[in-house]
């Protein structure tokens, strides 16, 4: 068997100590038991993966950090005496065994058992001793014990394990009607007939079989009825009980509801998608009400700034450009060339008509940084105007970036192998000597030189991204989300010290990334993260959700639009809540109910489908652990959805200004 000592400690370092497990014993024993030795054959490549495996009987090998979780939970110690319910392959009472004196470990299938043995034992573990009985029961035999570990989820928790306890003891297990998930539960002996009982997280776990325990019919067992105990509301009924029930989006009662946060300096929307027509209409909706009612000037989207530039000038009642090409027709072109987006420009361009002060007129910007031609094209429209001399030198510096500029992707690979020196310097110089000119060129025309700093911006950022995307990992991915916080501050700083804005984008952008996997365990910041940092309660999260519909996707990155079918969301979501909630179209503030905030702190799948959507893979490529109470301040809930409405490709409209954007 290969050497996967480094496959190990990366394990505990990325998919543990990340996620907040910080118990030097787990750690330790995580570092030491070999993973791969309790795996199926043929899984071992697989071991250090960041998930559950299957071992046979219907049984699986939890995933690394549920076991961490559960270990650093019970507070094993070295000393201690520790019962484990469902050994299963027997890598859990391994990892416990290196912290324990004594493990015992209770499997009711008897191959398991065996196998689970012979495991333990070849992987130098010699603690453990491995039973087959009714985990439900515990093992009497050598109780009191100092912790309890149940590794299958119970309707209830079971007396005789309660029972089994030494004062002081720690019992972990999971609690909870399949249907609805489980709740991983910490039971703490206080006395001879007491207990204390805290929830840790949300987990799914297989169904704990036995006498205190389900049925093998799926039925709660006759003997696990506790009276009194989960007698208390589901989550989904609290989840009912506080959403406040929403409107249709043209609805004018709609809007309102968002009034309460109509006094920070941001509010950022995230839809779960980049195709659905229902939060494109509820995010124009909640826009056009901050605008017109709450004086928002600023409407910043997750779309590239030379395209909604185009945009911007048409609602500004601005000149277009001569060179300029039609906005937004790079791919993917119907998350912002859609009839919602030519609506809500539409709007803008009217609502800024009626408003005398140029100041308090509502500018449609692009945050993101992807469009490097179109900004590079802009920057030297500018400097030929203003400084033609300027412009000339600017020629020469963007000239190393002249072969990329239609294929970008493709600098970064020919700077990673060596083949083309960068254009870092260069761009960086471009930006610094117009940024030097600033007062003078801003007496000219204010407007015309934030653009012109924003696209020069623009192409620095684009280059650092590019060069650095080959290498993978969070560097790219960190320096988009920073360029896009940086421009909005900039955009916020342009408009005045009284500018709101409302910002548009996808919801791993929006929800604070450090209550996701995407920040505890990848190091990926986002502009969410960045503005509640930066403005505090002045920053407002909300996100959106569905339970299933339609959506307007592509299966590969730069490939056709297609209609396709959401999947209906998963048992082990927050989605799945909502929607068993009952509540159609809902807005659920996050501070309104101390109770509820608790029980959704404990951490669920939520699902993000962006402009590609593969339902075959849905669980990797779509899903993500998170606490959403954490993530956002308001979610907004359409339990079912369907695909935005694209613009046809050849797409006209008689007797628009020439500025109209969305034209061919």
């Amino acid at each position: 068997m290969p050497d996967m000592t480094d496959a190990r400690n990366r394990m505990v370092d990325v998919q543990i100590a990340r996620r907040g497990v910080r118990d030097e014993h787990v750690l330790d024993a995580m570092r030491t038991v070999p993973r791969e030795a309790f795996v199926a054959p043929g899984y071992e490549e697989f071991a250090y993966e960041d998930g559950p495996l299957p071992i046979g009987h219907g049984q699986t090998i939890s995933q690394p950090y549920i076991v961490a979780l559960m270990v650093e939970a019970a507070g094993v110690r070295p000393g201690d005496r520790v019962l484990e319910i469902g050994a299963g392959s027997g890598y859990a009472a391994a990892v416990m065994g290196e912290i324990a004196a004594h493990v015992h470990a209770i499997e009711r299938h008897e191959p398991l058992a065996r196998m689970a043995e012979a495991r333990i034992a070849a992987a130098g573990v010699d603690n453990v001793e491995v039973h087959v009985g009714d985990g439900t029961l515990g093992w009497p035999e050598a109780a009191p014990f100092d912790a309890i570990v149940v590794a299958a989820g119970g309707p209830s928790v079971p007396a005789a394990l309660k029972g089994q306890l030494k004062q002081g003891g720690r019992l972990v297990i999971p609690v909870g009607e399949a249907e609805f998930g489980q709740s991983l539960r910490r039971i703490t002996r206080t006395g001879p007939d007491s207990w204390d009982e805290e929830a840790i997280g949300a987990v799914r776990f297989v169904p704990l079989i036995g006498a205190q325990g389900w049925a093998e019919d799926g039925r709660r067992a006759a003997s696990s009825h506790v009276p009194g105990q989960n007698s208390g509301k589901t989550l989904p009924q609290m989840v009912a009980d506080a959403a406040e029930p929403l409107p249709d989006t043209e609805d004018p009662s709609f809007a309102p509801f968002f009034d309460r946060y109509a006094d920070r300096r941001v509010v950022l929307l995230g839809e779960a998608s980049h195709g659905t027509s229902q939060f494109y209409r509820a995010r124009a909706a909640i826009t056009r009400h901050l605008v017109e009612t709450h004086g928002f000037t600023i409407v910043a989207v997750e779309a590239d700034w030379p395209d909604a530039a185009a945009v911007n000038r048409f609602v500004m009642h601005q000149a277009a450009r001569e060179f300029e090409d039609p906005a937004f027709t790079r791919f993917p072109t119907w998350m912002w060339r859609n009839t919602v987006i030519e609506g809500l420009a539409d709007w803008l361009r009217v609502h800024n008509g009626t408003v005398a002060d140029p100041d308090r007129r509502a500018g449609f910007y692009g945050l993101d940084i992807y469009n490097m031609r179109g900004s590079i094209a802009a920057v030297l429209d500018y400097l030929d105007e203003v400084d033609p001399e300027a412009a000339r030198i600017a020629r020469e510096r963007y000239g190393c970036l002249t072969p990329w500029q239609r294929d970008p992707a493709t600098y970064g690979r020919a700077v990673l192998s060596n083949r083309y020196r960068d254009c870092e310097d260069e761009v960086v110089a471009q930006l610094r000597d117009l940024l030097e000119r600033r007062l003078h060129y801003e007496a000219q025309d204010g407007a015309s030189f934030l653009d012109a700093a924003q696209n020069a911006r623009l192409v620095r950022s684009a280059e650092q991204y590019y060069r650095v995307m080959y290498y993978g990992g969070a560097e790219s991915w960190n320096l988009r989300d920073s360029h896009m916080f940086e421009t909005l501050e900039h955009l916020l700083q342009a408009r005045g010290p009284d500018a709101k804005a409302v910002v548009w984008a996808h919801n791993s952008h929006i929800g604070d990334a450090r209550a996701t996997e995407m920040g505890a365990v990848r190091g990926e910041h986002n502009i969410g993260q960045l503005c509640r940092e930066r403005f505090g309660d002045d920053a407002a999260l909300i996100g959106f959700g569905t339970h299933t519909g339609t959506v307007a996707a592509a299966t590969d990155w730069g490939g056709d639009m297609e209609v396709k079918r959401v999947r209906p969301s998963r048992e082990d979501s927050y989605e799945r809540v909502c929607h068993d909630s009952g509540v159609p179209r809902f807005l659920l503030d996050m501070t309104r109910d101390e109770a509820l905030r608790r029980r959704l702190m404990e951490q669920r799948l939520e699902r993000f489908i962006g402009v590609i959507y593969r339902p075959e893979t849905e669980l990797m490529s779509h899903y993500a652990d998170a606490a959403l109470p954490q993530q956002f301040d308001g979610w907004v809930w359409f339990d079912e959805t369907g695909a935005i409405t694209p613009l046809p490709p050849d797409h006209r409209r008689e007797g628009v200004p020439d500025t109209w954007p969305f034209g061919v």
